[in-house]
């Protein structure tokens, strides 16, 4: 347009601003303003509001108080909606001060704070810590004539239990309850938490029959605490003791079970998990589901079980469930570890063929499988460098797939090339070289075993092997 001394109208920088402030090129979108002013108009309310917008969805918070600043030297008065927006965008920032001093200008200036803004504060307020000014923008908003919904009073209780302040979190669960509002998990969790935390049981489980007599899902709402309670570092043992007194009260379910499962395993405390899972079958109510199996699948292959977590994994087949990521990740590499490579590269497939979005190492395997089919190293070993280019870390199933596929379409000789090269270019150690070299040599036997067997089988020679077999 410049070199065609075509000259730019408001709406053409209006759509430049806005183009500037997605990217959150400040720097260049405040000289664009200048520009807009000397050469055609001051930028109006509208344009300003919309960059700050555009610029708080973003999260260029930083940009957009220069921005602000800008329509203030300007002489542009900032409208309700403008200030609501950056309110919301400083307060999602942790910027909650220069937050309240906005929030200010707005009651001096008599605009309309309706309830967004007050929820923007309160939640600002929770998030860094200071819940006592929280409950003060609550009260304003209320004496303001809004009422405070479910949501509010969630985040009020859940700061108030995180500050140690359980008695004023059950003074607002009360008021949640004459103000008619439902109860959620969100709402009496935080409660739960700290009752069990102090090992205030007796409160814990008058919340428990309060909820039970507003005939809420109380099941629904002890997995949900279970979850927030041992998923927190430091609490997982305490969870186990919270367990025991719910199992006593006949409050039990089997997501309770894989919460407390799944932060034992956390920590490492497999025997204790397995004892749980051991337990699970022996009561009509608590037997295992897909979630339990998909959490011991790991904990049997990390206590050196990989046949455990095959028949595990063979139930989970049956009962046509779909193992976690994890799950699947885990027994690839126990199967790996073990030599069993046929079975490692038949799971890849599976989960593959199951999941969605499935881990990068079990693409790259088939990928290298593919390569492998060419019969070149070196087309194998450009895959290689691609993996460690993207930062994926060479898994065993990926050495796994080199030994497989070489094995299959042409020769060990090949893969022997490939860690070779691997070796001598420090992508594999001395060591891992040796590892890998006797897992290729391993693999190697079963293959030529499988190919006697079948040979055997095309002759009618196997009975007869097997016959004088039991004579010897």
């Amino acid at each position: 347009m410049a070199e065609t001394e075509t000259r730019p109208m408001p709406v053409t920088f209006a759509i430049m601003v806005r183009a500037l402030a997605r990217g959150g090129m400040t720097e260049r979108l405040l000289e664009m303003i200048e520009r807009m002013r000397n050469e055609v108009c001051r930028p109006d309310v509208f344009v300003y509001t919309a960059l700050v917008k555009t610029m708080v969805r973003r999260g260029h918070m930083d940009g957009c108080i220069r921005v602000w600043k800008e329509m203030e030297k300007d002489g542009v008065a900032p409208d309700a909606m403008a200030y609501a927006t950056i309110v919301g965008g400083l307060c999602k920032a942790g910027m909650v001060e220069e937050a309240a001093e906005l929030f200010k200008e707005m009651r001096k200036k008599g605009l309309l704070v309706d309830r967004m803004v007050y929820t923007s504060l309160i939640d600002g307020y929770v998030s860094t810590g200071m819940v006592g000014d929280g409950c003060r923008v609550l009260k304003e908003m209320i004496d303001a004539g809004y009422r405070a919904d479910l949501e509010i009073y969630n985040t009020l209780i859940s700061g108030l239990c995180s500050i140690g302040r359980e008695d004023k979190a059950q003074k607002m669960f009360q008021i949640v309850l004459q103000e008619e509002l439902m109860p959620s998990s969100d709402t009496v969790s935080p409660l739960l938490a700290c009752y069990a935390e102090k090992g205030e049981l007796v409160m814990f489980f008058g919340l428990v029959d309060k909820l039970a007599e507003l005939k809420l899902p109380v099941a629904e709402f002890l997995v949900d605490f279970m979850k927030l309670f041992a998923g927190n570092d430091g609490r997982e043992l305490k969870a186990v003791e919270v367990f025991d007194a719910l199992r006593r009260k006949q409050y039990c379910s089997v997501g309770i079970y894989n919460s407390v499962i799944e932060s034992l395993l956390k920590i490492k405390e497999r025997k204790k998990a397995l004892f749980l899972f051991e337990e699970m079958p022996s009561s009509v109510h608590y037997k295992p589901d897909s979630c339990t199996y998909s959490y011991m699948i790991p904990c049997f292959v990390d206590e050196g079980n990989v046949e455990e977590a095959c028949l595990c994994y063979n139930f989970m087949m049956k009962e046509n469930w779909i193992p976690s990521i994890p799950a699947y990740c885990a027994l690839v590499k126990g199967l790996c570890k073990i030599g069993e490579i046929n079975a490692a590269i038949s799971l890849v497939k599976d989960c593959l063929g199951n999941v969605e979005n499935g881990p990068t190492e079990f693409k790259y395997t088939l990928t290298i499988l593919e390569a492998c089919r060419s019969k070149s190293p070196e087309k194998v070993i450009s895959v290689v460098e691609e993996i460690i280019e993207v930062g994926c870390s060479m898994e065993d199933i990926l050495y796994s797939a080199i030994i497989y596929g070489f094995c299959k379409y042409a020769s060990s000789t090949e893969a022997r090339q490939v860690f070779t090269i691997m070796r001598d270019r420090n992508i594999l150690s001395e060591a891992n070289f040796i590892v890998y070299e006797d897992m290729l040599n391993e693999h190697l036997k079963k293959v030529t075993a499988d190919l006697v067997v079948s040979g055997l089988k095309l002759f009618d020679l196997e009975s007869k092997l097997k016959w004088t077999s039991r004579i010897d």
